[in-house]
Order: structure tokens, then C-alpha cells, then sequence
């Protein structure tokens, strides 16, 4: 029996858009919702308690990182991820296999999970893509790394996975996957799903704890056919949600939600993993994402970046210096309600940290 539970409320006329009420052990979850990324138990510039304030209902937290440091040991003792980092609503965790991503292919090289460009444009081979790049290596059974604080080595399986989860302790839980480059090879996007697919079934039968639930995701890259073949396998598994994985290309990961949303079962929770820009979230939820989670709106407010209604502001203009007014007029978060462009200007010129928090907090708030 699942520890969570999805009431659907409201549905979109003629569309795939929903709103809902996702009940988890530690509270519920109003979605459509926006998920901040606490990579290592904290959101950065924040606390758990200023999260909470500016609505925040649910903080995705990262496998591989708390595996490393604290470890995964060490939070089991302190009563889980939310009694450890004091946020008392719901937590989810990944489940590593970004790092698989980024610690091999993508290592220092800039890629991400989405391609700029057209569908058309992504469809050539990335030909530094290889199994052995980097910091890890990739079998049929696991990925063995090296850690990037110390450089020891470690080995992930789907089985390790699940077991450091557990431990860490959060409501809603992923199974092992290997995303991949937008612009790798089709035959290593099919070879990877291949272990994505017979992970996540390892993944369901190591899960032990019946109060978290899991959540399988659906990989397939830039191809249709593959996203549409993953889809139908995950659906038919008996996972207690699904995730949304990249890689994408930019223009045509509307299409990729639709095409899966449509197959994947319709009672159950969906979250687009990694996806934050404004208009992705729009077009998500039009297609029937439920949560997503992005550590794009925290990094980009620490570099000086406000999201507005009108667009993104560039606290470091020099517009700014002696504009005693909001970041944003119409805006009820605390740094609107008591801070001015000036004085957050100010801040950033001065490398002070409270204007990292002051920007976080406004972006923050305009993203959930």
C-alpha cells in the first residue's frame, strides 16, 4: 500500500492539466508545485524555516551528495532528511542517477539536460559520448565513481540506491536510472534504457520501507519511440508515481511530456525532474505535470537575478543604484515588502551575503 496519496481536483477542459492534493506522511502538497532543491539538507542562502514562510511545500534533497557528506548513516540517527535539516513538511530524494550524468559524460564539458535548439539540430552524435569518461564507469549491474570531494571510490547499484534512501528518510523516494546527453548516440540512449528499465525493477523489489513511496522514471531521451516504449514499461510497473527524466531538447519538451503524460496512468502523481524555467512550468502543467523540482531559481538569484512578472532583473545594473522602490511592486514576499532595488544593488556590488538571501527569497517565492 502506497504511503502517499493523489486526489485529482480539478481537470483541464480538453487537455491533460490537472490540479491536486499529493498526501504524503508529512503534510500534503497543493499541486501543481515547485519543489527547491536542498542539494545537501539546505536550500542555499536560506532556512528551513524561511522556506516554509515563503511557501515552499515540499524540498527535494540529493542522493549522492548526502551519501558522501553527512552520509546516509548519520541522518537515519538523526530521525530522517526533515527532522535532520528541521523542515517539517514533506522531503523527496533522488536517486543518484543524475550524478551518473554528470560525473561521466557531462564532466567538465558544460552539457546539460537540455540541448538548445530543434529537434532536428540535436540529431547528431555527440562524439566525446563513452561509457568510460571521467570520474565513473557504468555496467549492466551499478556505476562505480569517484567521489569529487576526496576522490575514493564508491559503487552505486539500484539496490544501493534504494537502501541509501531509506535511510535518508523521505517522503517520496526515485528509482536508480541513467539519464543521458540530449545528444548522445541513439544506441547508447537505447543501452541506457535498457539498464534504466531492468534498474528500476531491481529498484522496487530493494525497496523495504513501507512508509516512503517510490517513484519510477521514464528515460528515452530526444526519441519518441523510446520515450513512448519507457513510458509504457514504468506505467506497467508498480510504482506509486513517476518522474519525468531528461534529456531533452529545448523546443520539443512539451511534445515529450504530452506523449508520456498520455500513456502513463492518469491516478498517480507525475514529476518533471530537474525542469524550472517559467515557461517549462506553464507548458508542464498544461500537459499534466503535477511537481517539479530546479536548483535554477537559487543559483541564478546568488549570481544577481531576480524573476519577475515582467521577465528576469539584473540586480548589477547600474539602473538600479538609486531606484528606492521594490524589486517587484505587486510582490508580498519580505524583500519586497522591506527591501528596495537600491539596497539589494547595494549588497551585490559589496559582495554581502544578505543579498544572496534577500534575491533567493524573492525568486523563491516567485517560483513556487
Amino acid at each position: 500500500m502506497s504511503s502517499i496519496r493523489f486526489t485529482i481536483e480539478k481537470k483541464l477542459e480538453n487537455g491533460l492539466g490537472r490540479a491536486g492534493v499529493l498526501t504524503t506522511p508529512h503534510g500534503n502538497v497543493e499541486t501543481p508545485a515547485f519543489a527547491p532543491v536542498g542539494t545537501l539538507a539546505t536550500v542555499k542562502a536560506l532556512s528551513p524555516e524561511e522556506l516554509w514562510e515563503l511557501g515552499a511545500q515540499v524540498v527535494l534533497a540529493n542522493t549522492y551528495h548526502l551519501y558522501l557528506q553527512p552520509g546516509d548513516a548519520t541522518i537515519a540517527k538523526a530521525g530522517g532528511l526533515g527532522k535532520f535539516m528541521n523542515f517539517h513538511g514533506p522531503t523527496m530524494t533522488d536517486s543518484g542517477g543524475f550524478q551518473v550524468f554528470s560525473l561521466g559524460s557531462a564532466y567538465k564539458r558544460g552539457v546539460t539536460k537540455i540541448a538548445k535548439g530543434d529537434a532536428e539540430e540535436a540529431q547528431g552524435n555527440d562524439e566525446h559520448h563513452t561509457e568510460h569518461t571521467q570520474l565513473m564507469r557504468i555496467d549492466e549491474d551499478g556505476v562505480t565513481f569517484r567521489s569529487h570531494i576526496d576522490g575514493t571510490e564508491h559503487r552505486l547499484t539500484p539496490e544501493k540506491s534504494i537502501a541509501i534512501q531509506e535511510n535518508i528518510g523521505a517522503d517520496i523516494i526515485f528509482s536508480f536510472d541513467e539519464p543521458t546527453s540530449p545528444r548522445a548516440p541513439r544506441v547508447y540512449m537505447e543501452q541506457a534504457l535498457s539498464r534504466t528499465h531492468a534498474w528500476a525493477e531491481r529498484s522496487l523489489a530493494a525497496k523495504k520501507r513501507n512508509d516512503q513511496a517510490l517513484l519510477g522514471i521514464v528515460q528515452g531521451g530526444r526519441y519518441h519511440d523510446l520515450r513512448e516504449h519507457s513510458a509504457q514499461f514504468i506505467a506497467a510497473l508498480p510504482f506509486d508515481g513517476f518522474g519525468i527524466g531528461g534529456s531533452y531538447v529545448k523546443d520539443d519538451i512539451v511534445n515529450v511530456v504530452a506523449l508520456v503524460n498520455r500513456i502513463l496512468p492518469e491516478d498517480k502523481p507525475r514529476h518533471l525532474l530537474g525542469i524550472g524555467e517559467v515557461e517549462d512550468i506553464f507548458e508542464g502543467i498544461e500537459q499534466g505535470i503535477d511537481l517539479f523540482d530546479c536548483v535554477q531559481p537559487t543559483r541564478i538569484a546568488r549570481n544577481g537575478t531576480l524573476l519577475t512578472k515582467h521577465g528576469r532583473h539584473d540586480i548589477f545594473n547600474a539602473g538600479n543604484k538609486e531606484l528606492f522602490e521594490p524589486p517587484e511592486w505587486d510582490c508580498a514576499c519580505y524583500t519586497c515588502t522591506h527591501y528596495t532595488k537600491a539596497y539589494v544593488h547595494h549588497l551585490f556590488r559589496a559582495k554581502e551575503i544578505l543579498g544572496h538571501r534577500l534575491a533567493t527569497i524573492h525568486t523563491l517565492f516567485f517560483r513556487v
